[in-house]
């Protein structure tokens, strides 16, 4: 018997795997017996990624895509089939952070994390649609934040987006299981990654901050988002619809 986990035959699509959280989600997918695409907008960044997957045994291309262009992602849906066959796996997992107060805000810095962070995970996912329907149903897997359920000072746009990310998905989720299709989000806490490095940078005391409130006592690192993302791409996740789970070491779980 095939293990509920076992993702063999399977086709996944992961926006921002290029790197970051994105990354550790494809090394799983792959690890677990997934081709797959990487997607993002820096040819030579999402090219090195794929090659990186690559070379660790995994079938990987790279797709290079704009995912606030709706058209752009039905490219990226259908340069996916064309490579791979199909699609059954998307990761709608690309994002931005633009950290400022929200008074200092200028609307067309809040227009590009929303039209990024929002928008693309809509455009990724009404793109997929189709392509999952023609196999019978499918995984759609969003990346929300800990912003999606706590505010800060500096990330009005990032926690405006990252709350509707998991609205959106709970919404989907909804439309589309008559369709086969379960949508999920994952809530990755403080992980470190190039975005969250430059934040420590810019927010005095945050490292200190986060090993305090989180009983893991350290910093999540994008593998460890993995395991979460194998689950719920695999058929152990089929009557799992509409969550949003926390991936934080226990951060969220701290009065």
């Amino acid at each position: 018997m095939k293990s509920p986990f076992d993702l063999g035959g399977k086709v996944a699509l992961v926006t921002g795997g290029n790197g970051g959280i994105g990354l550790g989600m494809a090394r799983g997918l792959g690890r677990a017996g997934a081709a797959v695409a990487v997607a993002g907008r820096n040819q030579a960044k999402t090219a090195a990624a794929a090659a990186e997957l690559t070379s660790e045994g995994v079938r990987a291309i790279a797709v290079v895509g704009e995912v606030a262009d709706p058209a752009a992602c039905v490219a990226m849906v259908e340069e996916v089939e064309a490579e791979l066959g199909r699609l059954d796996i998307a990761v709608c997992n690309a994002g931005i952070n633009i950290r400022k107060r929200p008074e200092a805000y200028e609307f067309a810095e809040w227009r590009e994390v929303l039209a990024i962070n929002l928008d693309g995970v809509f455009n990724t996912a009404h793109a997929a649609y189709p392509a999952l329907c023609r196999q019978g149903g499918g995984k759609i897997i969003t990346t929300g934040s800990m912003m999606s359920i706590f505010g800060i000072p500096v990330v009005a746009a990032y926690a405006a987006s990252k709350g509707g990310v998991m609205q959106l998905s709970r919404a989907l989720a909804t439309a589309w299981a008559r369709d086969n299709i379960q949508v999920n989000c994952i809530l990755p806490g403080w992980i470190d990654t190039d975005l969250t490095r430059r934040g420590r940078a810019e927010i005095e005391g945050l490292n200190e901050k986060v090993l305090t409130r989180t009983p893991a006592g350290r910093w999540g690192t994008p593998e460890d988002m993995a395991g979460l993302t194998v689950f719920l791409a695999s058929p152990a996740s089929d009557f799992i619809t509409g969550t949003a789970i926390p991936a934080d070491g226990g951060y969220s779980i701290q009065g």
